[in-house]
């Protein structure tokens, strides 16, 4: 390999040709493969192996912790059923029109509400405040309309209406005969206060109390009263949630506990309304946690559909044990104990069902008036949730500190791709277009976390690039790429000489030993 006759002397363009396909072609096949073992499991092929058998025999392995446990099999089973991927649900703690959206658009300019958002309350309130038999009474007639106008001005002149027809037909024995909704629409978009609008709510008890009361005596004689004692039990259990919550407003917390509690045992059917979200978090307010724990004990069962208030107030009454004295270097030297180890597991099953929420609780993200709809484990649930509970992680020393230093490590436990999910349903993919149909246009919504590329597919992404580039250089330049690749080969073999002074000079190849 000496001389004229040296082995780089001896290689002709064909040979570098042939070199530079071949390594872009192998490369390319690495890199076909790293990128499908990334898509199907989630981690670098090469990485893995590096980890699980280079890195023992170099370092010796480190001791890591082991995984967070699944809370329980039934429930890591019951919650890969397949489930409604974007199902919106009534805010339980949605604000009041008139009181809260309509000031915060006098003050800013901005519209709090989407068409779409106000779209479904109308749909709503059309399913909850009217049956087949309002065509029999005219105020009922007047208000079926009221409800789908779309004008707040025309929906609030149809409410007077009806009061004023109601007022006209009514006897000394039933003075407020299917007046409820009407005030109903008037506490909501008329009253500019929460005061005012507990006015209104009042006057549609006892409206709502008298027609229940008559709807309940007569509702066996027809499938028709059958769905007016619907409509009835419907308007009273919203009125008085809604003046349960004017108490809270207002500072009576008490009174709306015994409010709320008295409603859920008056009509313990009705849990999909999720009132007791409302009750964790004026109990909440009030410090009662033994109470909360006791609610969390009924309602966080694996048979009941989730949402972020139970998930993350579960994790907070867990967090509460153990955050003020939670260190993270400290942790990091002695290990986690059980509790923190259980607050931790708590952290990470809330994050899993909703990841938007710590961006609200840590203050990452702006906060904007929730929405009226919400999309469970959606960024509109995350706003709507911090909205409201922001004030509790505060209230608690070290809550937040703990929530920062473990959210992030629940997205390394998640399986990838989302599709198989890990102690709840998979995370449906269609929650952002539904947020930003749900959300103001102002807000900027929050996206899943995509977990990033890993460092071998760029690495063999460009080691294919390149040796294709070398390839058709060498196709078009055979000459020149030659002289190219002599000077690469010459340059090595001369820092190996001065590395390696012990190489015979005579080693070099011909060009390099002018």
């Amino acid at each position: 390999i000496y001389g004229k006759d040296s082995l780089t002397n001896t290689l002709t363009p064909k040979f570098y040709f042939a070199l530079t396909v071949t390594s872009s072609f192998i490369s390319g096949l690495i890199f076909v493969f790293e990128w499908w073992h990334f898509r199907k499991y989630g981690t670098s092929f090469i990485e893995q192996v590096s980890v699980s058998h280079l890195r023992p025999l170099i370092g010796g392995a480190e001791n890591s912790p082991p995984a967070p446990a699944a809370f329980s099999a039934g429930e890591n089973e019951t919650s890969r059923q397949n489930m409604p991927e974007c199902k919106v649900w009534r805010n339980p703690l949605n604000l009041f029109r008139g009181a809260e959206y309509s000031r915060y658009m006098w003050v800013t300019g901005k519209e709090p509400l989407t068409y779409y958002d106000m779209n479904l309350s109308a749909q709503d309130h059309q399913n909850f405040f009217t049956c087949d038999t309002d065509a029999l009474r005219p105020s009922d007639t007047v208000m079926q309309k009221a409800w789908r106008e779309r004008n707040p001005q025309a929906r609030i002149k149809a409410a007077y209406q009806a009061l004023e027809l109601n007022n006209e037909i009514r006897s000394g024995f039933f003075p407020y005969y299917s007046c409820a909704t009407a005030y109903v629409l008037l506490a909501e978009e008329e009253a500019t206060t929460i005061v005012d609008a507990e006015k209104y709510f009042k006057q549609a008890l006892k409206a709502g109390e008298m027609i229940y009361r008559k709807s309940q005596n007569c509702h066996s004689q027809s499938p028709q009263h059958e769905a007016q004692l619907r409509r009835d039990t419907n308007v009273l259990v919203y009125v008085k949630r809604r003046l349960a919550m004017c108490a809270r407003k207002l500072g009576r917390i008490r009174e709306a506990v015994k409010m709320m509690r008295d409603l859920m045992k008056e009509f313990p059917l009705l849990s999909m309304l999720n009132i007791h979200e409302n009750l964790l978090e004026a109990l909440l307010e009030l410090q009662a946690y033994a109470d909360v724990q006791a609610v969390l004990a009924k309602y966080d069962d694996i048979s009941l559909p989730k949402s972020a208030a139970i998930c993350y107030t579960a994790a907070l009454l867990k967090a509460r044990a153990v955050s003020e004295r939670f260190s993270p270097e400290t942790a990091s030297k002695r290990g986690l104990s059980t509790a923190e180890i259980n607050a931790v597991e708590a952290i990470h099953r809330a994050v899993e069902f909703n990841p938007h929420v710590p961006k609200y609780l840590l203050e990452m993200k702006s906060l904007v008036l929730p929405p009226e709809h919400i999309l469970k484990r959606g960024d509109s649930e995350a706003v709507a949730y911090a909205f409201f509970h922001l004030q509790h992680w505060k209230r608690i020393e070290g809550a937040l500190n703990l929530l920062h230093c473990t959210w992030e490590g629940t997205f390394r436990m998640i399986p990838y791709p989302l599709e198989k999910g890990h102690l709840f349903y998979p995370y449906p993919s269609c929650t952002e277009t539904a947020d930003r149909e749900l959300l103001p246009t102002f807000h900027e919504v929050s996206v899943y976390p995509q977990k990033e590329l890993p460092f071998f597919i760029h690495f063999t992404a460009g080691l294919c690039s390149f040796s294709a580039m070398l390839a058709l250089l060498t196709h078009q330049f055979p000459e020149l790429m030659v002289i190219f690749a002599k000077a690469v080969i010459c340059l090595l073999l001369s820092h190996l000489f001065l590395w390696h002074p012990s190489v015979p000079i005579s080693f070099l190849p011909l060009p390099c030993s002018f």
